[in-house]
């Protein structure tokens, strides 16, 4: 596939999403960019949210996981179905109740001023790296297979990537994402598909025969109950994934904005079961994409691994122009539905609850409105700076499990603060919230590392729960006596 044959692609693609941009942003205020009027269809906000979940980099590191790992990783997608349980149960009620436009609101109605600052602080930080970490994936694979020919050096292709995203967002926000991000699941589903059929053909495995010769390989064992001290244990990856889903989607500002969209929490509900249904298939999809392709490349004596792996093969291993041009196709749409969603929503919580903009401007719309548009330009700005930095830091190690790792550090402190706010009646002294939030990220990665260092017990993504419960602790001793 040649450069030039990858432009006109891309170039169509966004096409496509300026013009869903401008048939959806005609007469669009800030309620249509914070919550879409609340009018969006609950199916098509699920099906949207699919790609927002997956993300670029879990359509390429997924796969190259599996060599290292089998199918571990579905420990962890169980435990998502009891975490979305939650969601839809107890934070959707909730949110709807309070009829809440940023979620971190109701910090500010449980606890005070400064557990709300706190709680977006560290949403903000989480969500700006979790988006730069997955531009960051794609742009470096765009970078090798088109841009490098053409002699455009790294911080360029970052500045395109984020100047897209900005050209479809900037007008009418979520409202216009619900629908881009339906059709960059879509796109990436049958990318998959594709994949998955060019790769068992030449491995000459009839259709009806792929789930079987899945399921018959060594590297599809799910369940690890073996070594506790193993970050791979059942226990530990199937408790990390219920919680890792409910702070990365039921406590995330970006995740739950396209909820909140829906136009009542019945409807939001409905998303959030047929969401986590799909979700769990597709992620046991991509492992299985992953099975084909760790054969495929040991059959042909192709040297790639963990997030090399699909791009190697599907660009460079003679299968034909067809995966080619769907793989990047997928990668685009996978990357794009999180990232663009990723920056509607920084701008959304920077502008509600740092600035306080519909207070502060409670009777100027267009006050309001200038705001929020300086805001977004603010941190398209960050996100380039951020993904340019990434390129001298990350090195070897697959991307997905520095971003879960890392969430579990900066999600943590929501964890606790809300178990807290939820479960409990307790005041506390609020203004000492924020020494709380910073220290327990930091006793969470001593005790991870002398845990692992003494007596060999690796948390993994268990981190994030303990620093939620550390958290927990830590609010504790802030109770306000009577």
């Amino acid at each position: 596939m040649q450069p030039i044959h990858i432009l006109l692609l891309i170039t169509g693609y966004f096409g496509v999403l300026i013009l869903i941009s401008y048939l959806t942003g005609k007469n669009a205020g800030n309620d249509a960019f914070f919550k879409a009027n609340r009018q969006s269809p609950w199916y098509i906000v699920a099906f949207g949210m699919i790609g927002a979940s997956l993300s670029g980099v879990t359509f390429i590191s997924v796969p190259g996981w599996v060599e290292a790992s089998q199918f571990s990783y579905m420990q962890v997608v169980l435990g998502y179905i009891i975490g979305y349980l939650v969601i839809g149960t107890v934070l959707l009620p909730l949110y709807y109740r309070l009829n809440l436009t940023s979620i971190y609101t109701y910090l500010e109605e449980r606890f005070g001023n400064a557990a709300y600052k706190t709680g977006a602080s560290f949403f903000l930080i989480s969500r700006i790296i979790g988006a730069s970490f997955r531009l960051f994936l794609v742009a470096n694979v765009l970078q090798s297979i088109l841009f490098d020919a053409w002699g455009i050096p790294f911080w360029v292709t970052v500045i395109m990537t984020i100047v897209l995203i900005w050209l479809y967002t900037f007008k009418s926000g979520i409202k216009t994402i619900v629908w881009t991000d339906t059709l960059q699941t879509l796109f990436m589903l049958v990318a998959v598909g594709v994949a998955i059929f060019y790769v068992a053909d030449d491995l000459h495995i009839q259709p009806v025969d792929i789930l079987g010769h899945i399921t018959d390989s060594d590297l599809s064992k799910i369940f690890f109950f073996d070594d506790i001290k193993s970050a791979n244990y059942f226990w530990k990856q199937f408790l990390s994934g219920a919680f890792i889903a409910i702070v990365m989607t039921g406590l995330d500002q970006d995740m739950m904005q396209k909820n909140l969209t829906c136009r009542n929490l019945r409807d939001a509900q409905k998303n959030m079961f047929w969401f986590t249904l799909v979700l769990t298939v597709v992620n046991f999809v991509f492992l299985g994409l992953g099975v084909l392709l760790t054969e495929y490349a040991s059959q042909h004596g192709i040297d790639a691994h963990k997030d090399q792996l699909f791009s190697t093969i599907a660009a460079q291993s003679g299968l034909g122009i067809g995966i080619a041009i769907f793989f990047v196709l997928g990668l685009i749409a996978a990357a794009y539905s999180s990232a663009d969603s990723a920056l509607t929503s920084l701008t959304t919580s920077f502008s509600i609850d740092i600035l306080d903009i519909e207070k502060r401007y409670d009777q100027d719309k267009m006050k309001q409105i200038k705001v929020r548009k300086q805001i977004h330009i603010l941190f398209s700005i960050v996100l380039i700076v951020v993904i340019i930095g990434f390129k001298y830091i990350i090195k070897d190690e697959s991307v997905i499990k520095k971003l879960f790792v890392f969430a579990g550090y900066t999600y943590g402190p929501l964890l606790g603060l809300y178990a807290f706010g939820l479960f409990t009646t307790l005041q506390i002294k609020d203004k000492f919230v924020p020494i709380v939030a910073i220290t327990s990220p930091i006793l969470s990665y001593i005790i991870s590392s002398y845990s692992a260092l003494w007596f060999g017990f690796e948390f993994g993504f268990f981190i994030l729960i303990l620093n939620g419960f550390l958290t927990f602790l830590g609010l504790l001793v802030l109770i306000r006596r009577q």
